[in-house]
């Protein structure tokens, strides 16, 4: 392995969510790269499976579970990661649901509770309780985020989503600001479509949606780089790129990773 390939040496990184998807790249790739990563998840079985990945390459890494929505158990797995490895250098605030697609009359309120906890509140909490392992070394914190909600609003019956999106953007900007003089950049990832399973997390009310459809019909093929949807570890590149010291002067950023699908 080359010094190149060995950024993150004796670093670690947090990743919530990392079960699968982008998560799962990105902590593969992190770890590739030489850092020990915790894996934050609510998904324990598929986390093993990342987990296992990492240990039979050489990585080390190690699970812990956790609700992301209750605070006392957010801080307590930040810390054991911490006890085990020592320090905390890369967060990655992934985890997130697409949660109910419906229209905005029709939204159960504690439906849209859900979205915005699981999306917003577990990014929020996620940060508080990083920030303290990370003030004296600095680091990275990287928040994925979304077209959707920040360029993109056609989503129609997305209106929790994107709102909880929009809401990363804005808390990730304010955070990088204010966690400037510790030496801790924070920027924000907005992917387009990606290929991950987090239509499991989708729950579409087709027949309510008609009624506020809007009848647009893009142009054939919607992803003009690369004619279909990104995979998970073309995310993690960029990932890995925030976490490193090569993206030392980036913070406060928004990058949208979409192939110029919201350009259309």
């Amino acid at each position: 392995m080359s010094e190149k390939q060995k950024s993150l040496e004796n670093q670690v990184a947090i990743i919530t969510g990392a079960s699968s998807g982008i998560g799962k790249a990105a902590a593969i790739r992190l770890a590739a790269s030489g850092a020990a990563i915790g894996l934050l998840d609510l998904k324990e079985a598929r986390a093993e499976k990342t987990k296992e990945e990492i240990l039979n390459a050489g990585g080390k890494a190690n699970i812990v579970d956790v609700d992301l929505s209750d605070h006392n158990r957010v801080k307590q797995a930040i810390d054991e990661v911490v006890n085990q490895f020592g320090r905390l250098d890369v967060v990655f605030a992934n985890a997130g649901v697409n949660g109910v697609v419906t229209p905005i009359e029709d939204f159960p309120p504690e439906e849209w509770d859900h979205t915005l906890t699981t999306n917003l509140k577990s990014t929020f909490l996620t940060v508080k309780y990083s920030i303290p392992h990370m003030k004296n070394q600095g680091g990275s914190i990287i928040i994925t985020s979304s077209i959707n909600g920040n360029r993109k609003f056609s989503g129609i019956g997305m209106s929790a989503y994107s709102s909880s999106k929009a809401g990363q953007m804005a808390f990730g900007k304010m955070a990088a600001l204010e966690l400037a003089r510790y030496k801790i950049r924070v920027n924000i990832i907005c992917p387009g479509a990606i290929e991950t399973n987090i239509g499991e997390n989708t729950h579409k009310d087709e027949n309510k949606l008609e009624k506020v459809r809007i009848p647009v019909v893009f142009p054939e093929g919607s992803h003009p780089l690369e004619h279909q949807p990104g995979k998970p570890e073309q995310v993690a590149d960029l990932v890995h790129f925030l976490a490193s010291k090569e993206s030392s002067h980036v913070s406060g950023s928004e990058i949208y990773i979409d192939g110029a699908e919201t350009l259309l």
